[in-house]
């Protein structure tokens, strides 16, 4: 299922079958068929899926694309975590320390992070990696967009100089779609409020999982993330 949400009322608007070229004009259509104009839509928050980007570039050409941090950290996290499984079939050390390297620091526990700081004072692949994504994050903390954009290109010199290629690879895939990070600073749009709906809507489909049809499926959805009014008799 693909989601469409309204970030500012913090609701879903639609709900489109699968994850497929065609959804974004299917949901166009029927903001029109509601008699909403999709040219009032001023910003786009989504991932890094190309079909998606596509139509929304076909029919929303005014509306500026921003990826949001959580899509783009995904990214270097997936290429940590590679580094970090190649690495340990030759050092043991490594075992059972994925979520270490993945977590916010600020969130680990105590002993969390004393081990982490075991880690990280080895000379190994993975610390370097795990340095490249915390000086990624650094750069949604930069309120200067003319700083911020000159940190990121600093970022990506370094990602593709560190001879770790899952990083130069992941680094790589982040410049291709640059445009939709570097809008962040202009928008100071996340997808915050998405990933709570979408949290609701995971539950409301687990509710739901005897009713296949899609149609059913929607309007389990919208009942509990539409934020529907009611009018009842008095």
């Amino acid at each position: 299922m693909t989601s469409f949400s309204d970030l500012k009322a913090s609701r879903v608007v639609y709900l489109a079958e699968g994850r497929k070229k065609g959804v974004v004009e299917e949901f166009l259509e029927d903001l029109q068929a509601r008699e909403v104009d999709p040219a009032k839509i001023q910003v786009v928050c989504c991932d890094m899926w190309d079909p998606y980007l596509n139509e929304i570039g076909m029919f929303l050409k005014n509306a500026p694309v921003v990826f949001d941090r959580f899509h783009v950290m995904g990214q270097i996290n997936l290429a940590l975590e590679t580094v970090r499984r190649r690495e340990q079939r030759e050092n043991t050390v490594l075992k059972k320390s994925r979520f270490l390297w993945l977590r916010n620091p600020k969130n680990l526990t105590e002993k969390q992070k004393s081990r982490l700081a075991s880690l990280t004072s080895q000379y190994l692949k993975t610390t370097c990696a795990h340095r490249i994504k915390l000086a990624l994050a650094r750069f949604w903390e930069i309120r200067d967009p003319a700083e911020a954009i000159t940190y990121l290109k600093r970022w990506y010199n370094w990602a593709t100089h560190s001879r770790l290629y899952p990083i130069i690879r992941a680094a790589r895939t982040i410049k291709r779609y640059w445009h939709g990070i570097i809008n962040y600073l202009k928008t100071h749009v996340t997808n915050e409020t998405v990933e709570g709906l979408n949290s609701k809507i995971k539950t409301a489909m687990k509710r739901a999982y005897e009713f296949k049809h899609v149609d059913y499926l929607r309007t389990i959805v919208y009942l509990v993330a539409v934020r529907l009014s009611f009018s009842y008799p008095q």
